[in-house]
């Protein structure tokens, strides 16, 4: 899959490697910026939380989104260590997406932001602490959890009329079925498919 911008090409090996180089060119206006291995953990979520089987869980014969809470009580009753971080990264994650590119969405129901900043940086912070590895990335999460939904909602922000959340459903139709009809959606929004599941 090939990625262009409106002045010159930009060759990536995949949608985390193209919101990585995103995230990192917004990350320049701040001061420190954000670690590059920061980044680069970001884009590997949007690439994995932007297909569904990785966001939503199957409760009930359907695919449903498991409340954040929720995710908090399966990490408390965790049968040991391992599983708990499990939890409380995907916790934290989750957090972070949802925070960052549905806040309207939540807004309705009455959940705002401080509940993702809250749910989500307790989640790393508990990870700087305990996980195997990552804790920088961690720390960093937990400390900058604000700024994070500030990166992740720009490097996701709308080009074309299209929201990066629309360009990877599309793209996840795409890998799905091969459909040239989407292929020509992807292409009018900068992404030259090859025939792989790579951004070339």
């Amino acid at each position: 899959m090939r990625v262009f911008s409106q002045q010159e090409p930009i060759t990536e090996t995949s949608l985390s490697c193209y919101f990585s180089k995103r995230l990192t060119r917004y990350a320049e206006r701040f001061e420190p910026p954000p670690h590059e291995d920061t980044c680069w953990y970001l884009g590997s979520l949007l690439e994995r939380l932007g297909r569904s089987e990785h966001l939503f869980t199957f409760e009930h014969r359907q695919l449903t989104l498991r409340p954040l809470a929720l995710l908090y009580g399966d990490a408390v009753e965790a049968r040991n260590e391992r599983e708990r971080c499990l939890l409380l990264q995907q916790l934290g994650d989750m957090a972070l997406f949802l925070g960052a590119l549905f806040p309207e969405r939540f807004a309705k129901r009455g959940i705002g932001q401080d509940y993702f900043i809250g749910m989500g940086g307790s989640a790393y912070d508990y990870l700087a602490e305990n996980a195997r590895m990552n804790r920088h990335i961690f720390a960093e999460l937990a400390n900058t959890f604000t700024r994070m939904l500030e990166m992740v909602a720009n490097a996701c922000s709308r080009r074309q009329n299209l929201s990066a959340e629309d360009i990877l459903a599309l793209y996840q139709r795409w890998t799905l079925s091969r459909d040239p009809v989407i292929a020509s959606q992807l292409k009018a929004v900068g992404i030259e498919l090859d025939g792989s599941e790579n951004i070339q």
